[in-house]
């Protein structure tokens, strides 16, 4: 059974960004190397600062959305920095 995470990182301009994935070490090098999505490419380093795990690609995509849809303070508690 794949594992599936949907993560947060805090990028250099302090903005989060959201994502999913099935490997977050892998993801997060992807990032920082400029090869991740393209509104973090100009915005390294990055630093993961949250993570979930879900049992379902479809379960961690819902969440991702939600994750999405919050306010910059709500992600913020979220990843516990405020």
């Amino acid at each position: 059974m794949a594992d599936h995470y949907v993560y947060v990182l805090r990028c250099s301009d302090d903005s989060l960004y959201t994502g999913y994935t099935t490997d977050p070490e892998r993801r997060v090098a992807e990032h920082d190397a400029g090869d991740g999505a393209k509104y973090t490419q100009s915005r390294t380093p990055v630093e993961l600062v949250y993570v979930e795990e879900h049992a379902s690609r479809s379960a961690a995509l819902s969440r991702e959305h939600e994750i999405k849809s919050l306010s910059k303070r709500e992600k913020e508690r979220l990843v516990g920095g405020e």
